[in-house]
């Protein structure tokens, strides 16, 4: 039996549900248990994407998915793309203290659903979804009809800023130091003084409750006052921030009693400072509470679910995660703000809203024999058989918990996470090193690499024997070829290509993309730079290459595979894509393998074996 699927059984019913229904309490719940804890596993489910072999996309456009031909760079491009058209319906979140060799879990699971409410046109109308995505779901009892009635709605950062200026509230603000009043300024503050002063000893004024009801309006009417509640008060009239600041010097200087709120319109500019009346400090100091507390119920409103990613980032804890270049490509694009152009520009706005993420990819890397392990079962069940790694997972009972499966893989991420770290010996910044060769979290974090597998049920396997057969190569040593015989296998097209040019005579290797476009890489440096200028020049002779050329054969280097990326065109067969780029560099092919010079690392073993899709 599968691990994943023993581990179904032992932690059903472990992980808290969250909705939009008990979402404030949960919301307590997780901010105690990341205070307490050492560290935070994460897990998404979306409603799609292209990494999957069981994707609609790896049928249709199988080049779309994260290939061993990626380097860094065009796997994030193909993770923006998916981010950008997904949505996210769950995200599994676990913080977890290590004692020992027990792990202290606290799991939840939140359901989400982009909906709308403050009528913003975001965060979305609409999405992708891939059925595959949603079937596995629905194998697992998930409840859609709950998720699109009690989901948890959010907002990116970059959304609640315009929330904030589309649905301005009023709000308290503390009085800034200024420079001398001017002249204005001095007139200005002179008249609303006697204004307020006028205002606050009518609303004092004993006698006035003996006075009769057109009186009492008529006094209204004259000094301008209103109601707060059950409160009198007074509304300001105000042109700029600088008189908002005038104005609560004023108040400042006239009594203690006076609570200032700011008004904006409803384009978000502040047209009226409003001076509240209480009738006692206890008054003032409950009136206070109401306002600190309505403020708070409209920003979770506009956050939604970002507050749980808020208080992850407020408490810089390490965050752990499966294929983190997927799950944050989502987390950004959703909680944060619009995908970056590139991998660079993405890390960098990702490390302001968290320090250290630990990728299980990077750190099986770490571990010699786990480095083929392509998901977190298999890496489990091998650990369970190669190491002694005992590990004890303790998961206290909480409120609310059900019988409900969703949200699992965050504890198998946890727990082995908890067996990697008895072999590597991780220790987070704020703990002291209390065994020797330990290492810091800084070591290993922040480092994603290309991953095409997810969280997937899957029978254990031989990963010792597979561990040294990816091997690294430079992008300069690659090529893309397009043009051949519709319905070739990779191993006829190697043959058909062998000895009909000097570099096909050397040692290479040739995986299709898709039907309609093959990989190649050279092991003898150069080979790309010499095919390509042949071929620009025409110095191919009359052999098989130029008749191969004649029937439509086109070879490209790495950079237009890369171009193809940046550009998004995604919605075509690989072959159509790149014919689009190279129309447009055929003056200087060479150039194509030059400009990349990246890395990566290349095992044909993990390409897309098409008889299967």
């Amino acid at each position: 039996m599968a691990s994943n699927v023993v581990g179904k059984r032992r932690w059903s019913g472990a992980v808290k549900q969250v909705t939009k229904s008990n979402f404030s309490s949960a919301l307590e719940q997780i901010k105690k248990h990341i205070h307490e804890s050492d560290f935070i596993a994460i897990s998404t489910q979306p409603t799609g994407d292209f990494s999957g072999a069981s994707s609609p996309s790896s049928h249709r456009h199988p080049w779309r998915r994260v290939l061993p031909v990626d380097t860094s760079e065009t796997a994030y491009l193909k993770a923006k793309h998916a981010a950008e058209r997904f949505e996210l319906l769950q995200f599994a979140i676990c913080p977890f203290r290590l004692l020992g060799s027990k792990v202290v879990a606290y799991p939840y699971n939140f359901h989400l659903f982009p909906r709308d409410e403050l009528n913003l046109g975001m965060p979305s109308y609409s999405f992708s979804c891939q059925s595959s995505s949603l079937t596995s779901m629905a194998r697992e009892g998930f409840d859609f009809n709950a998720c699109i009635y009690d989901g948890i709605t959010y907002s990116s950062r970059a959304q609640e800023s315009v929330a904030r200026d589309r649905n301005p509230v009023p709000r308290m603000r503390l009085m800034t130091s200024s420079s001398s009043p001017s002249v204005a300024d001095s007139v200005f503050m002179g008249r609303i003084k006697s204004r307020v002063e006028t205002w606050w000893k009518a609303c004092r004024d004993p006698g006035k409750a003996v006075d009769g009801s057109l009186v009492l309006s008529l006094r209204k009417l004259i000094l301008g006052g209103e109601l707060y509640g059950s409160r009198p008060c007074l509304g300001i009239d105000v042109s700029s921030d600088h008189q908002v600041q005038l104005v609560l010097k004023v108040v400042g200087q006239i009594c203690d009693d006076l609570v200032p709120l700011i008004v904006p319109d409803k384009q978000g500019e502040i047209k009226t400072v409003r001076l509240i009346l209480t009738s006692s400090e206890d008054d003032k100091n409950l009136l206070l509470t109401e306002i600190q507390s309505l403020e708070e119920e409209e920003d979770l409103k506009v956050r939604g679910f970002r507050e749980v990613l808020d208080v992850i980032s407020r408490s810089h804890k390490p965050i752990i995660g499966y294929n983190c270049l997927h799950d944050f490509t989502f987390i950004h694009s959703k909680f944060i703000a619009p995908l970056p152009p590139s991998m660079a520009e993405f890390m960098c706005s990702l490390r302001l809203a968290f320090c250290e993420i630990l990728d299980i990819i990077h750190l099986l890397k770490e571990v010699g024999p786990l480095r083929k392990a392509n998901n977190v079962p298999a890496a489990l069940s091998y650990l369970r058989r190669q190491f002694f790694t005992p590990v004890e997972l303790e998961i206290p009972p909480q409120v609310d918990s059900n019988d409900k499966n969703h949200g699992h893989n965050v504890l198998q991420i946890a727990y082995l996470f908890a067996k990697l770290n008895n072999l590597l010996k991780i220790v987070p910044d704020h703990q002291p090193a209390l065994e020797q060769d330990t290492r810091q979290v800084k070591d290993f974090a922040n480092i994603f690499y290309p991953c095409s597998t997810t969280l997937q049920d899957s029978d254990d396997e031989d990963i010792g024997s597979q561990a040294e057969k990816s091997k690294k190569f430079g992008t300069d040593n690659v090529v893309l070829l397009w043009g051949f015989r519709a319905g070739i296998s990779a191993a006829g097209l190697k043959r058909q290509l062998h000895g009909i040019h000097s570099v096909f005579s050397e040692n290479f290797e040739l995986q299709l993309v898709d039907r309609t476009c093959a990989i190649v890489i050279f092991h003898v440096p150069g080979s790309v730079e010499n095919l390509l200028e042949d071929m620009r020049s025409g110095s191919i002779g009359s052999g098989s290459l130029k008749e191969m050329m004649s029937d439509g054969l086109k070879v490209t280097g790495y950079e237009a595979y890369k171009k193809v990326c940046r550009m998004g065109l995604w919605e075509a067969d690989l072959a159509e894509s790149l014919e689009m780029v190279s129309s447009e560099q055929t003056d200087d092919l060479p150039s194509n393998c030059k400009n990349d010079t990246s890395e990566i690392y290349w095992s044909s073993e993990l390409m897309i074996n098409l008889n299967d899709i």
